[in-house]
Order: C-alpha cells, then structure tokens, then sequence
C-alpha cells in the first residue's frame, strides 16, 4: 500500500487516513486526509468536515467544516449532501 501512497493515488490515501483515523492518530489521519481531498477524494473530504465539527487532529471549525461538506456534496457524497441538508 506505501507504493501508492508514495504515488499519490487519492483512494488510497484516503484508506491510509482512515487506518489512522481508527487508531486514533488524528494529526496523521488530517494530512492523509488533505491529500486525498487535495486530489478530489470526496470521501475524504467528508472525513475532514467530521474532523473540523469534532476537532479531532485541528481546531474546530465551523467554516472549514462547511467548505469540506459542500466539496464533498458537490461531488455527489450522500451524508455530506443530507448534513447540508441538499
């Protein structure tokens, strides 16, 4: 799995963030998830609106939360769109 993180490949950083997530390792699970929202991972960008609402890993923050829900809503994501209320 490195050798596609180290490619960059959005799904699997997304998988690699979510290992991190489950671990409890916020901080490293933050940047996974950066870089798969960076390269349009919608799932992603859900998990960092979680993380801002929570503020697991980062401060809380309403607009940053907002911003990722409305990324991943636009991008067809089902819970991002139903907390949007979409």
């Amino acid at each position: 799995m490195m050798k596609r993180v180290e490619a960059n490949d959005p799904v699997t950083l997304h998988q690699e963030g979510r290992e991190q997530y489950e671990k409890g390792n916020y901080n490293s699970a933050f940047e996974y998830f950066t870089r798969a929202a960076e390269l349009g991972e919608m799932e992603a960008h859900y998990n960092l609106s979680c993380m801002y609402r929570d503020g697991l890993g980062v401060e809380k923050d309403r607009g940053k939360e907002i911003y990722h829900l409305e990324e991943a809503a636009i991008g067809g994501h089902y819970d991002a769109r139903f907390n949007l209320g979409c």
